[in-house]
């Protein structure tokens, strides 16, 4: 059965980091491609991070040079580190894999805050 239990998210100034981490269970992380979402008060869930089986990584222009997304193969996890955080980064973060449709299974997620 699968499962994924995000963490990590909290109250941060602007300029902060956070790092979030997911820790998946049911299948393997290292042969699926994987992505952090996001969703916003009021928006739809937008892709953020995605990591592919094979290591390439992919971001949205709104974070690259601040997000770096990575995964361990041994603990079946995936961490999203945020640095220089904005206040529209503010959201919920979920992780799951790339491509998952919104009636499919999601985690609780974790909320992140920036305030200015």
């Amino acid at each position: 059965q699968v499962q994924l239990v995000e963490s990590g998210g909290g109250l941060v100034q602007a300029g902060g980091s956070l790092r979030l981490s997911c820790a998946a269970s049911g299948f393997l992380v290292r042969i699926n491609n994987m992505a952090w979402y996001r969703q916003a008060p009021g928006k739809q869930r937008e892709l953020v991070a995605a990591i592919g089986s094979s290591g390439i990584r992919n971001y949205v222009d709104s974070v690259k040079g601040r997000f770096t997304i990575s995964r361990d193969n041994d603990k079946n996890t995936v961490a999203l580190q945020m640095n220089s955080l904005k206040p529209e980064d503010t959201a919920v973060y979920y992780c799951n894999r790339r491509g998952v449709r919104e009636y499919e299974y999601w985690g609780q997620g974790t909320q992140v805050t920036v305030s200015a």
